[in-house]
Order: C-alpha cells, then structure tokens, then sequence
C-alpha cells in the first residue's frame, strides 16, 4: 500500500510512543519472550517503518525480553528441486550457495520485519536452512541454538522452546492463518495421515558446503487433510484460531489501525494439538 493511501485512512502517524501505549494496552509487558507476525501495511503509516516497530517491541520487553520472528530462506531450491531437468538440476546443485544465517535473506512472503529483525544489533538466527527463527534479546541464543536438523518444527526447536519458556505469539495486523506456532502443534499431535516432505539443501559443515537432506512436516501443503474438518477454502489455521478467540484464549486490540492478536504460546500448542488429534480422529472414526 502506498503512504497516500495510508495517510487517508489513518487517524494520524505511528509513532514509537504510539506503539508502546497501543501494545501496553493489548497486554505485551516487560520480559516477554514474545515471537512476532506482522503485516506493516495495516498498522497504518509507521513513522520510521520496521526500525520504528522493532524498536517499540523492545523498548517494552526491556532487559529481560525477547522478541523473535520466522524467518525461512528467501532463496532456497525448492522442495522439486530433483524434479528438474537433469541439465537444469546438476548445474543448480554444482553452484547453490549454502544457507548462511548471517547472509542469507529470510523469505519476502514473511513480510519487512523478519528481515529488519535479523540485521539488528546482537540478532541470533538459527541454523535450520528452510525453517530458520530469528531472536533479539536475552532468550536469544537459548530459543535459536541447536535448531533440530529434522522436524524443526517439533520438539527441540525454537517453536517448542517458545512454548516451554510461556512466551507469548503477536499478530500485528497479520491474519490468524500466520500463526506459525500452529505448525509445532501438527509436529506433536498425534493423528492420523500426517504428512511429511523430505528435501535436500546446502549448508556449510566444517567449512565445507555440503548438500544435506532433511525431513519435515509438510508445512507448505498442510501437514493433514484437513478438507473434512474444515469449510472448503479456509485455512484450517484460521479455524483453529477462531476457535480459541471464541474460548476466550488469547486477547484482541488495536494497534495503530491494525486489528492484532496476542495469545500465550503454550494455550496454542495444548489447544492446537487438542484440535488436531480430536477432530482428525473423530473424521478417521478412530
């Protein structure tokens, strides 16, 4: 959206002070450790843009806080990368640059923060190629370090070290289908006809770049069938996360123009995984 149209709808400028006030009011505090989802477009004109936002973040979590963001790999080879032509696939894999967490750009569908995210001061991005996290503050190096090589979405990753330490998940302005940590509660729940992707990429191993092959839910075409739960063209996430706001789990406020979302990660992942494994099963008859 351009600023024209954003200054027309606004009721004035997105300040930092604003921001504060506005996700103070929505419940964010001091301390959090606090994973981000944000669509700058609906918060309205941010004076000084993602610089702007993230600084806000801190400025409330302090000392103490976290703030983290999904990051991915803007340029990584895709998941039918062996379905290539020969000539096409030799030549790509003979020259792909390995993931580097410090160069490499988390992937644009993620929207500007992630990317602002990674290049602030002391950031740790983690090391899983396609499902990188990136943090800032002083749960940084425990959320991001070690990141499972397989199922990074599951136990051991940063999603799951997010729930385990009670951080908290922040849609500014995102819809509820972003809810990322959604995709640990597929990781985790047991239900039937889970799906999986396996897929190769490089990465740098004792200096060397190496092609390595990992395994993970499918998180791109849903890691169920979830077309018997849940009305034709909805994302299930968007369900799920309906469900919990009409539970009363999670709170809901204005930041800036934006309609946000603030939810505590383990509520997520003990009612996702509920979800998951009671409707799945219920549809399985099991």
């Amino acid at each position: 959206m351009d600023e024209k149209k954003l200054i027309e709808r606004a009721d004035g400028p997105v300040t930092r002070s604003r921001l504060v006030r506005d996700l103070t009011a929505l419940g964010v505090a001091p301390g959090d450790t606090l994973m981000i989802h944000t669509r700058m477009s609906a918060i309205g004109y941010v004076v000084g843009g993602t610089h702007t936002l993230i600084s806000a973040l801190l400025d409330i979590a302090g000392e103490d806080g976290t703030v983290m963001a999904y990051c991915g790999w803007n340029d990584a080879p895709p998941y039918d990368l062996a379905k290539w032509p020969t000539k096409w696939r030799e030549a790509a894999r003979a020259e792909w640059p390995a993931y580097d967490p410090l160069l490499s750009e988390a992937d644009h569908n993620n929207g500007r923060v992630p990317e602002a995210l990674r290049h602030w001061p002391d950031a740790v991005r983690s090391r899983h190629p396609d499902a990188s996290f990136v943090a800032v503050g002083a749960a940084a190096h425990q959320l991001m370090e070690d990141h499972p090589w397989d199922d990074p979405h599951g136990p051991g990753s940063p999603l799951a070290r997010l729930a385990e330490d009670c951080g908290r998940v922040l849609l500014l302005g995102a819809p509820l289908d972003s809810l990322t940590l959604l995709h640990h509660a597929e990781a985790i729940a047991e239900a039937p006809g889970k799906r999986y992707v396996d897929y190769e990429q490089p990465i740098t191993v004792d200096g060397r770049r190496m092609w390595r092959r990992f395994r993970d839910v499918d998180t791109e075409a849903e890691a169920f069938d979830y077309r018997r739960v849940v009305p034709e063209g909805v994302w299930p996430f968007t369900v799920i996360a309906e469900r919990m706001l009409a539970e009363g789990i999670g709170r809901t406020g204005r930041v800036g123009a934006a309609t946000s979302h603030l939810f505590e990660a383990p509520e997520v992942v003990r009612f996702g995984v509920e979800w998951i494994e009671s409707r799945l099963r219920a549809a399985d008859g099991t």
